[in-house]
């Protein structure tokens, strides 16, 4: 029996770097969406069955920190694993309080994106 395909979101403005996630997990037998904003994400159909969320920190409008409050005031226990090119420790203290999987900056190994992939997956 084929084992079901594994559902990762991934929200990040940047194209480049969407497009270079989305290869990645699907290159990872991840079947992959993509958002441009927070607020995409938040608009999408609910019914399709996202298991895992890859965020970047600094988003045009809403901020990557604020969709992760968002869900988790609204009882999402969806796992996020946030990516940044920002070189802020403050930032990182804030995603890790409020319980992100991991927090990856960018340029980060392909091979550390996964592995936190798995491991949200297993949690």
């Amino acid at each position: 029996m084929e084992s079901l395909r594994r559902t990762v979101a991934v929200v990040e403005d940047d194209a480049s770097m969407r497009r270079s996630v989305l290869r990645l997990l699907n290159a990872h037998g991840f079947l992959a969406e993509e958002y441009t904003s927070a607020e995409s994400f938040l608009g999408r159909d609910v019914r399709n069955n996202v298991e895992c969320l890859i965020l970047d920190v600094d988003l045009g409008g809403m901020s990557g920190l604020e969709l992760q409050r968002r869900l988790k005031d609204s009882g999402s226990g969806l796992p996020v694993i946030f990516i940044t090119a920002l070189e802020d420790d403050t930032l990182k203290v804030q995603a890790t309080r409020a319980g992100c999987i991991a927090y990856l900056r960018k340029p980060f190994p392909a091979a550390l994106l996964i592995d936190a992939i798995n491991d949200a997956l297993e949690s």
